[in-house]
């Protein structure tokens, strides 16, 4: 009860409600915005985070994490363009009902669906986080360097088609986050002579770059253009009632997105198509999925919802972020010296249970701001792209040059922009370089811990945790394996049908 107490209390606090309105309404508005996303609104903020308090600043940044999905469906719904990537299966039900008149009712259903996933992932978030920070302690070098691999594997085998890429791009992440002076030897990494590298890449520029700056140059880069959202007529609460009627699927995909938020590498989209699915096959009418059905509206909505609380719980039980967004949220804590982890359930409670309040709070107020300010946003979604575009690049440019005032930070941001403005033209993921240098440095720092006390590589492995570690290792590569083969033996028969017909022929 007194952890209660000191959350509510640091809650109360004027910069922390300030920074909880700014970050909610803040991110519906990023996210309504087609072309934004909360992933470039986090990159420009981060630098500003470091000099606010960590409650502060992580406040912000979670308000625009958890509240941007609630914008991105507003376009989805209205025009058919997701505000955000993972509001994109919202679209294949949301916008045949805007067709058929029903444009209020798609949007009611979303922020109720949203409202009731965001909850869900919010409860399991305060149940399972002190669970895991109880076995957190049995975590020591070895088990949190097989848990930071494990991270990193689930990241690369997550991207279907581009594990290749991933893998390559996790690599280069790594590689990233060993440049500079080795703070153990005290001897210059990769650096080539250059002085500027031997403070080493810094991560929020290149999050910058790779997030933001290539957002500006994609926009810059494209046809100037200004998407027309009508206004909309009706009582935005008749979804809440609705929504009652299909609870199941909105509990069930909430369960989807706690679950696979919780995964790294794997997040919305898996948790939205798997519980998209189970709502099909369990519907009494899914011949009407696709062309205007609540229910796929539902299990969309309240899986994407359900994920930002799910992310959180290993990030704050072990310090291990599951995707992009967190990894920057773990930025903050570390630049505050505050060390996600079982100490932090032991010396920061109220710090964790403010979060959870904030969590809680960001939630409701998005959804008073949007049953009275829908037809408001419709006009920001208006917003012509190229003045979208400049003014990401100066606001990033800005952040940057305000890390360390420094011309060369900027020079390498816009490299990173270059770099990831090609990755997005090649339709490559961003995301993988991003948790192989978080990842990476966490690997690097524990097996170095653990090498003095290993007489044999099979001392890696001779804990309990750590072999359980290894084991679902295996197992992941080995059911990745089986994969790609049933899939080459499903392709080969047709192969080789189109070659017979070709030498008929």
């Amino acid at each position: 009860m007194e952890n209660i107490f000191l959350g509510l209390e640091m809650l109360a606090r004027w910069d922390v409600i300030l920074a909880l309105f700014v970050g909610s309404i803040g991110g519906v508005i990023i996210g309504a915005i087609p072309g934004v996303g909360p992933a470039v609104a986090i990159a420009i903020l981060l630098p500003a985070t470091f000099s606010l308090d960590p409650i502060v600043g992580l406040t912000m940044l979670l308000g625009i994490y958890g509240s941007s999905m609630y914008g991105g469906a507003i376009p989805a719904i209205l025009i058919n363009t997701p505000g955000t990537a993972v509001n994109a299966l919202t679209s294949y039900d949301g916008y045949p009902m805007t067709k058929n008149n029903e444009g209020h009712r798609a949007l009611s259903l979303a922020y109720s669906a949203s409202f009731w996933g965001g909850i869900f992932g919010i409860g399991c978030l305060i149940l399972l986080s002190p669970v895991l920070a109880l076995i957190a302690p049995m975590f020591g070098s070895r088990e949190i360097f097989l848990a930071a691999l494990l991270g990193i594997i689930l990241v690369i085998l997550a991207h279907r088609g581009q594990i290749f890429a991933a893998g390559m791009l996790a690599m280069l992440g790594i590689f990233l986050q060993t440049i500079g002076l080795d703070a153990v030897t005290y001897t210059q990494r990769y650096t080539f002579g250059y002085s500027f590298l031997s403070s080493g890449v810094n991560l929020i520029v290149v999050v910058l770059g790779l997030f933001a700056l290539s957002q500006a140059f994609f926009l810059l880069g494209d046809p100037d253009s200004s998407p027309d959202a009508k206004p909309v007529k009706g009582r935005m609460s008749v979804g809440i009632r609705e929504l009652l009627k299909h609870k199941r699927v909105a509990t069930v995909a909430s369960s989807f997105g706690v679950i696979l938020g919780m995964i790294p590498g794997t997040g919305e989209f898996t948790a939205q198509f798997m519980s998209y699915t189970y709502a099909q096959k369990t519907s009494k009418d899914p011949d009407k999925f696709g062309k205007g059905s609540p229910e796929g509206l539902i299990a969309s909505e309240a899986a994407n919802n359900a994920v930002p609380a799910a992310a959180m719980i290993p990030l704050l039980a072990l310090g291990i972020p599951g995707e992009a967004l967190t990894a920057m949220m773990l930025s903050v804590f570390y630049v505050h010296n505050v060390i996600p982890g079982p100490q932090l359930f032991q010396n920061n409670i109220d710090l964790v249970y403010g979060l959870y309040f904030a969590l809680i709070a960001l939630n409701v107020i998005v959804m008073v701001f949007l049953l009275f300010s829908t037809n408001l946003l419709t006009k920001i979604i208006r917003v012509p792209t190229r003045f979208l575009g400049v003014m990401i690049l100066i606001l990033s440019f800005v952040g940057v040059y305000s890390l360390r005032n420094s011309l060369t930070d900027c020079m390498i941001a816009a490299v990173f922009g270059v770099f990831g403005l090609i990755l997005k033209r090649l339709n490559l993921p961003i995301v993988p370089i991003i948790l192989g240098m978080v990842l990476g440095g966490i690997m690097e720092v524990k097996l170095r811990s653990a090498m003095p006390r290993l007489k044999s590589p099979l001392d890696m492995i001779d804990r309990p945790i750590t072999f359980v570690l290894f084991v679902i290792i295996l197992l992941v590569l080995a059911l990745h394996v089986r994969t790609l083969i049933k899939e080459y033996r499903a392709h080969q028969p047709q192969e080789d049908h189109d070659f017979h017909d070709s030498q008929q022929r």
